[in-house]
C-alpha cells in the first residue's frame, strides 16, 4: 500500500526542486524530514511540506505504520509558465519566465 500528496502550482522553478528530491528519495521519512530541515532552498520548505502531507495521509487514512514508511518515490513535474515582460535597451522587451512545479510524494511501508 502506498500513501500520496500532491502540491500543486508551487512558485520554484522544478530543475532546483529536483535536485533537493534526489537527497530524499528511497530514505526513512525521519531521514528525509533531517536532510530537508537542514538543506537551505526554498523547495527545501516545500517538499518538507509536502512530506508531512504524506506522512499525515498514510497514518490517517491508510493508518500504516509511521515508523516504516519510506520514500518510494518523489518526482517534480513542470507547471504553467508565467510570462512576464521587462524593460530593456532600445526600446526592446526581454522575457521573464516564472516557472512552477507540481511535486508528488509518495511513501511505502518496509517489509519486515
Amino acid at each position: 500500500m502506498e500513501a500520496k500528496a500532491v502540491a500543486r502550482y508551487v512558485r520554484v522553478t522544478p530543475s532546483k526542486v529536483r535536485l533537493i528530491a534526489d537527497l530524499i528519495r528511497e530514505k526513512n521519512v525521519d531521514q528525509a524530514l533531517s536532510i530537508l530541515k537542514f538543506t537551505p532552498n526554498k523547495g527545501a520548505r516545500v517538499l518538507e511540506k509536502v512530506l508531512i502531507s504524506a506522512i499525515a495521509n498514510a497514518e490517517h487514512n491508510y493508518e500504516m505504520d509511521v515508523n516504516a514508511l519510506f520514500v518510494a518515490k518523489a518526482y517534480i513535474d513542470e507547471g504553467p509558465t508565467l510570462k512576464r515582460w521587462r524593460a530593456k535597451a532600445m526600446g526592446r522587451v526581454g522575457r521573464i519566465r516564472r516557472r512552477t512545479s507540481h511535486i508528488t510524494v509518495i511513501l511505502q511501508e518496509r517489509e519486515g
